[in-house]
């Protein structure tokens, strides 16, 4: 590895490390309804908002009532961007000699999907697909709604753990409210700008016509890039305004440019884990999670680079000494650069890339095949990071409950049947949403179709991506899949509603037991959960859940394409 690469990395991880701390008080602060910086500005539009939907602030929500209003606001946002992406044609700034891509209605509900469960799937190219008006007026906005929606089940689950004899986990709406005004407007505004200074455009004008001077004609598409490149990423979203996503200079200009998008996605699920310290009245519970997050992010940061670094034998034996893989890397970013992109994208249920993880190497395109297998438990999306490493700490517990013959507890709160058997529906989801998808598509003649340029163990790495990041609500992809067709539109968007409410909705449920348990007393009996052996516990578990589910289908697929090397 580099000294450039180690550099970025440290620099990176360092700004993360310094941000945590502030960050996670302020986001304890504006969901406890405590005073802040931004108060007089934004407390009378908090209660215009309330007085005008008629929300009663004060009303305290149970688990049940709290997935009830995430689920409906949800389909109402899906709804909503459907019938405004059917329409865009009749809408204003739609170009037709540009725009044209058909968004057929499979085509249009599994964008709707996509966004609203912030998975940004993307079966087109943004910039022949979508006017500025559904950029700005439908996937902007649901990407400011959604990862608000996330982030409120986030807070809710965790006060399920600090709360005690009570049934109720706050008010969906007034989370949504103050994570839209105090967390997503500011920071989305400030990224912003900092993106425009780099390079971004931020404009309305019509695509441009150039001449090169080898001849012919280039287009060159504009538009309100900055609006979109920054709540993408602070939203945890990642939908691309153009094709090639990060990788296009309108995008992503410079490597500057390219550390504040990846900071954007992290650092506000990092904070999470000290707002979840703070939340519970145990500060080293948080660090604890945090610092498993960053040796997970290391090692995966170490393995990409070596993969890449050491690009194909075949080609060492032909030249006589190995060469770092550039293919599919902008040149700007190098192999440090795009790996660190890769790596963060991958973790952070952010599909922002900017590189194609198609061209990487078997093992390079394994570290974030493996990432979003692992369940969004490394940073994760904005809320659902922080539930997504407690409930893989939980199952960790709960074994180890079962090899001391110990009921066991976290924060003195028992793991008794009725919580186990969230656990498990948590943990069975994810198998279920992928395998059996993936098997489908692969035994199918609609799933085969979509191999227009791969086949053998590739193909089923395509396929297997393509399926594991709908289900993470990732929505980065192997582009050698074609997926715009009524199959994959349809099986893809089951993978997403099964991501993102399959998993939210038993997340809120085990936080609705545990504000209803009674914190118990620590004793020598028990496991330290602020502990490096509990740390241990937690990468353990997931390292071997993880094994155990998805190592014969990753052998059928990377492995054996990194073998026949």
């Amino acid at each position: 590895m580099s000294l450039t690469a180690i550099a970025l990395y440290t620099l990176f991880l360092l700004i993360i490390l310094v941000l945590v701390k502030p960050l996670g008080g302020y986001l304890a602060c504006v969901f406890a309804g405590q005073k802040t910086w931004l108060d007089p500005a934004l407390r009378p539009v908090e209660r215009g908002i309330y007085a005008l939907c008629r929300i009663d602030a004060e009303h305290e929500m149970t688990a049940k009532e709290y997935a009830i209003s995430f689920v409906f606001f949800s389909l109402a946002g899906t709804l909503l961007l459907y019938a405004l992406l059917r329409l865009q044609q009749f809408l204003p700034f739609y170009d037709s000699a540009h725009q044209v891509t058909p968004l057929t209605p499979d085509l249009a509900m599994n964008t709707a999907i996509s966004f609203a469960t912030t998975t940004t799937w993307q079966a087109y190219a943004g910039e022949t697909t979508m006017s500025y008006t559904s950029q700005l007026v439908g996937l902007v906005a649901q990407n400011f709604l959604a990862g608000a929606a996330g982030l409120a089940v986030g807070i809710a689950f965790i006060r399920g753990f600090a709360r005690q004899h009570t049934r109720t986990l706050g008010n969906f709406w007034v989370d949504l409210v103050r994570g839209l005004l105090w967390v997503l407007l500011p920071a989305s505004i400030l990224v912003s700008l900092v993106l425009v200074w780099q390079g971004v455009p931020m404009n309305f004008n019509p695509d441009t016509r150039v001449y090169p001077l080898e001849g012919g004609m280039q287009i060159i598409a504009q538009g309100p890039v900055a609006a979109l490149e920054s709540i993408k990423n602070l939203g945890t979203n990642g939908g691309r305004f153009f094709n090639v996503n990060g990788a296009h200079p309108y995008e992503n200009p410079t490597w500057f440019s390219n550390l504040v998008e990846m900071l954007s996605i992290a650092v506000i699920p990092a904070a999470l884990t000290n707002t979840f310290g703070r939340m519970v009245g145990k500060p080293r519970q948080g660090w604890l999670l945090l610092w498993v997050m960053i040796f997970l992010f290391i090692l995966a940061l170490g393995l990409g680079t070596w993969a890449e670094q050491s690009g194909n034998p075949k080609l060492a034996t032909v030249i006589g000494t190995s060469q770092p893989n550039m293919e599919g890397k902008e040149v700007r970013f190098g192999v440090s650069g795009s790996i660190l992109t890769a790596v963060t994208t991958s973790n952070g249920a952010t599909g922002s890339t900017n590189s194609a993880h198609d061209s990487y190497t078997p093992l390079g395109g394994t570290v974030p095949l493996v990432n979003m297998l692992l369940g969004e438990m490394v940073f994760g999306g904005l809320g659902t990071g922080i539930y997504s490493i407690l409930m893989i700490a939980l199952l960790g517990l709960f074994l180890t409950g079962l090899m001391i013959g110990r009921t066991p507890e976290y924060l003195g709160k028992r793991i008794e049947p009725p919580e186990m058997k969230l656990l498990a529906i948590y943990t069975l989801i994810g198998p279920f949403g992928i395998l059996v998808l993936t098997a489908v598509a692969i035994a199918t003649g609609p799933g085969l179709a979509g191999l227009t340029t791969n086949s053998g163990s590739h193909g089923l790495t395509e396929v297997l991506y393509a399926y594991t990041s709908s289900f993470a609500n990732n929505g980065q992809a192997f582009a050698g899949l074609s997926a715009n067709s009524l199959f994959y539109n349809s099986t893809t968007a089951i993978a997403m509603l099964l991501g993102r409410f399959g998993l939210a909705i038993p997340a809120l449920a085990f936080a609705g037991l545990f504000a209803q348990q009674t914190s118990r007393p620590m004793t020598q009996g028990k496991l330290k959960t602020d502990s490096p052996l509990f740390a241990s516990v937690i990468i353990a578990t997931t390292l071997i859940v993880v094994a155990l589910t998805y190592l014969p289908v990753m052998a059928l697929g990377p492995i054996i394409e990194h073998l026949l090397l």
